[in-house]
């Protein structure tokens, strides 16, 4: 039996947390490698730690990247971010590049042959959600918990904040009848300059929270947590190392939905980790947006070297309109799901990956740059004409 009334929970990380910085860095790498060759094979992975980076991964491509023009994509994200304290500066960190050509093995099964399409770039399963929760149609924890940090971000890059760059949030939500009625709790730890108080930082984020949640949905001033531990000034990869990947239920759904365990950040799109799960949340959201369902969830499954998925399913949380094994064969016919096909419908050659790191890679706007490509509803149409909707 389905709760009546429940709590849902989901976080946030800012740009500047360790893990959003490497994610920043990773992107901003591949973004240059596909911008000189958008047939670039990429899989950059990034360590940050105390005033030091380190860059390691594999790539085949004709885009001359040399490692100190990789050294300076890091110093340049790092700086755009907001990095210039002691323990972790864009000036004086130490930079440690160990990128590397791409196996010979990976690339016999990607590239095509003769008789042979493109295949995946590796083996397995990505999913794709939406649902009616909120404008983006997207589930509102995860929506509420980026769109707070992201106005704090806004805040302090415009100069107008004694915040620091690494900042989490963390959002629970009172669900009555399926749908979202109001806050239970909010949570949020910013870094911030010496000197201030617990309540100087609480005075400094209640109005981010009070302006991101629709009317009526503060939660009690004792169920708002800032700062819990009192302080919060050594922050970013001086206060915690990051890695790329570490975040993929923040990068998605916020735990709402099923992940399929592969990160995004630093792998170009023949990788069906990141395009898979593009198109997954793309075939989603034009079933909800096209009335068939309220809720969606869509599997794709691939082998590596194998261009065709293996499998699509769909799941409409019995709030469809439509039979679910009819809408399966549609969509394959609708979308090339192949990683070419993939690639080429949504665009995905592009310099567009290094503003997908922090907030989000769903539930964003597509862009005139032809970021978010994923997000556009052009498929509505054909799918309300075949089902008569």
């Amino acid at each position: 039996m389905a709760h009546e009334r429940y709590l849902f929970t989901s976080e946030s990380v800012s740009e500047g947390h360790p893990d959003k910085v490497a994610d920043r860095i990773s992107d901003e790498i591949l973004d240059a490698f596909l911008a000189g060759d958008p047939l670039s094979r990429v899989a950059v992975e990034t360590l940050v730690t105390t005033n030091r980076t380190v860059l390691a991964g594999e790539v085949r491509s004709t885009a001359n990247i040399t490692a100190e023009r990789m050294e300076q994509l890091a110093r340049q994200a790092v700086r755009a971010i907001g990095y210039e304290q002691d323990g972790y500066h864009w000036k004086d960190m130490v930079v440690q590049c160990h990128v590397h050509e791409q196996s010979p093995d990976i690339a016999r099964g990607v590239d095509p042959g003769e008789g042979k399409d493109e295949g995946a770039g590796d083996q397995g399963i990505m999913f794709g959600y939406a649902c009616r929760e909120t404008d983006v149609l997207m589930p509102a924890p995860i929506v509420y918990a980026h769109r707070i940090l992201k106005s704090l971000a806004a805040a302090r890059h415009d100069g107008n904040s004694d915040l620091g760059p690494d900042s989490k949030s963390q959002v629970t939500l009172l669900y009555e009848k399926g749908r979202p009625v109001r806050a239970a709790s909010v949570v949020v730890s910013t870094q911030h300059r010496a000197g201030l108080t617990q309540g100087d930082v609480r005075d400094i984020v209640i109005p981010h929270i009070r302006e991101v949640l629709p009317e009526g949905w503060m939660p009690p001033a004792d169920e708002i947590y800032i700062n819990p531990t009192g302080q919060f000034i050594i922050g970013g990869p001086d206060g915690d190392a990051g890695l790329t990947g570490r975040k993929i239920i923040v990068d998605t759904y916020g735990g709402a939905a099923p992940h399929g365990g592969g990160a995004f950040s630093g792998k170009d799109p023949t990788k069906v980790d990141r395009s898979a799960a593009y198109a997954a949340r793309y075939l989603a959201k034009n079933v909800v947006a096209a009335g068939l369902a309220d809720r969606c969830t869509i599997q794709l499954a691939y082998a590596i070297g194998v261009s065709k998925p293996l499998a699509v399913y769909v799941d409409l949380h019995d709030t469809g309109q439509v039979d679910e094994g009819r809408l399966e064969k549609l969509l394959r016919e609708l979308v090339d799901l192949s990683p070419r096909g993939i690639r080429e419908h949504l665009k995905l050659s592009r310099p567009i990956y290094a503003r997908t790191a922090a907030y989000g890679h769903f539930g964003r706007a597509p862009d005139d740059s032809g970021g978010f490509t994923w997000e556009k509803t052009d498929l509505v149409d054909q799918l309300k004409s075949a089902f008569g909707a």
